[in-house]
């Protein structure tokens, strides 16, 4: 089934049985919790999900997401676009017990009430995907390459000038050794 619109929930059992295929997109910015990860989002995040279910009988959702973000440079902080895809196979448990009679291939989802919330599932996924750290490439950064440097110029001079803090315990320790030979 097609949608311009993902529905926000669905009964996936029903669509597992069925065997149904769900496209479409869902807002961005109607990701609370991918907004505290990743700022303020605009634009679409595209979506298939095939409900379906595997030799064992088991009920699962073989996914696939991709959405365009806007991610802060971890150097400067000037937000770039990033693109961001995922590929998921989730497998549906009615309690959290049967979590562990899943395959290791399989993500549990929970459905709670013959529902699922697809929204809080898209969601989790693009966030599982968003990748460590987010860098320009140096050319095009705010910040240059002389700026990232953490010592200040003359710290070498001001190193090479500066007395040595254990030159005193050298000394002693010669001290030492030399009266030992008497």
């Amino acid at each position: 089934m097609l949608t311009s619109q993902l529905p926000s929930r669905v009964e996936p059992y029903k669509l597992a049985t069925r065997r149904e295929r769900l496209e479409g997109q869902v807002a961005l910015d109607k990701m609370a919790r991918l907004t505290e990860e990743a700022g303020e989002q605009t634009g679409e995040c595209y979506a298939t999900l095939e409900f379906g279910v595997d030799a064992q009988g088991r009920r699962e959702i073989r996914g696939h997401l991709h959405a365009t973000l806007s991610l802060a440079c971890r150097r400067c902080l000037v937000p770039l676009e990033q693109d961001v895809s995922s590929d998921f196979l989730l497998g549906m448990i009615s309690d959290e017990a049967l979590a562990s009679e899943l395959p290791a291939s399989h993500e549990p989802v929970l459905v709670e009430n013959e529902q699922l919330d697809l929204l809080t599932v898209i969601e989790d996924e693009l966030i599982l995907s968003l990748p460590q750290v987010v860098y320009h490439d140096e050319a095009e950064c705010f910040v240059s390459a002389e700026q990232l440097v953490s010592r200040t110029e003359g710290a070498e001079q001001e190193n090479a000038s500066r007395p040595n803090p254990f030159a005193v315990l050298g000394a002693l320790k010669g001290k030492g050794s030399s009266e030992g030979q008497k």
